[in-house]
């Protein structure tokens, strides 16, 4: 048995009251919605930070974000389920443990894999952008997967402080996953985190990088044209990769960036093109928050990828 939080459950806030499983290997879902707070520190500071809470943070807010399943939601045109007969769970967090630095990545990879095991979507709240790394590698028999990434940073570091499974680093290890087919980077800007030897090695490897600014101006339908059609995506939101205004919460806000807009029709359209196999919304600093909009947003997003999933029959038995 695989027990993800120690919470009992009068006390553990699950997303939008969903079930709360704590045992996956009787999983029964469609989706199962788990955290992963704890990433690959670089400093003995950042072992934990403010996106540690992030996992708690979004869930709070959660309930702000519906009235109730049954109400209509322009965004997703109509309501939730559309009368589908759905199964959402929240299996709660991967948690860390002082005596087994590391450990955590282990248990965050085994649980993916259960989750998959028992048909369901993995959506995954973060944490920082190091939480990804062992999700990809939990989804090594799912290949190819084209990996699709909404960040102002490119985020491929080799290192930083010898450690390479930290939040600057989860690209660059994709891109060294045999089952990893193609990646598209999509939002860059500014100076993106990267230096040139990175951004050198990103091209040399192939991967596609569109910059807010070319987003912006051809579209989102002319960038979907782009991503090779019934295939099977992935999907990692770095919560700085929207704009600020959307998204203030963040470490390393950069001016510009994705609008909701662009982030629902990427994800309605990742979901028609073929089969998300999992998705993950990283990098929320709550301590930053204004009224838990960046929280609420993060929320309104997984309910959108939801919608988009029920109406493209990705859930249909």
């Amino acid at each position: 048995m695989t027990k993800l939080t120690t919470a009992p459950r009068n006390v553990f806030q699950t997303f939008l009251n969903f079930p709360l499983v704590e045992d996956l290997d009787a999983l029964k879902a469609d989706v199962a919605i788990i955290g992963m707070p704890y990433g690959n520190p670089y400093t003995i500071d950042e072992t934990i930070n403010d996106q540690t809470n992030a996992p708690t943070a979004v869930r709070r807010a959660s309930q702000r974000i519906s009235l109730g399943l049954d109400r209509y939601d322009f965004d997703i045109g109509g309501t939730l389920f559309d009368g589908q007969d759905v199964r959402i769970v929240d299996v709660g967090d991967v948690l860390a443990s002082a005596g087994d630095p590391g450990g955590h990545y282990i248990k965050a990879e085994a649980a993916i894999r259960k989750i998959r095991a028992a048909g369901a979507l993995p959506i995954t709240i973060g944490g920082d952008h190091g939480i990804p790394i062992p999700i990809f590698r939990a989804l090594d028999g799912e290949g190819p997967i084209t990996l699709v990434q909404i960040d102002a940073h490119l985020d491929w570091r080799d290192n930083v402080n010898g450690v390479r499974e930290g939040y600057s680093s989860p690209i660059r290890r994709a891109s060294e996953m045999a089952h990893i087919a193609g990646i598209f980077q999509l939002g860059i800007r500014g100076q993106g985190s990267a230096r040139l030897e990175e951004v050198e090695a990103a091209r040399a490897y192939g991967a596609n990088i569109i910059t807010a600014n070319e987003w912006q101006d051809i579209g989102t339908a002319t960038l979907l044209e782009r991503i090779p059609a019934g295939g099977r995506y992935y999907l990692t939101i770095d919560a700085d990769g929207l704009d600020p205004a959307v998204m203030p919460a963040v470490e390393g806000p950069a001016p510009g960036g994705v609008s909701y807009r662009q982030t629902i029709e990427l994800i309605k359209g990742l979901f028609a093109k073929g089969r998300v196999v999992g998705m993950d919304i990283v990098e929320i600093a709550p301590a930053r928050d204004l009224n838990e909009i960046t929280s609420m947003t993060a929320g309104i997003i997984i309910l959108n990828a939801i919608g988009a999933a029920v109406r493209t029959g990705q859930f249909k038995r």
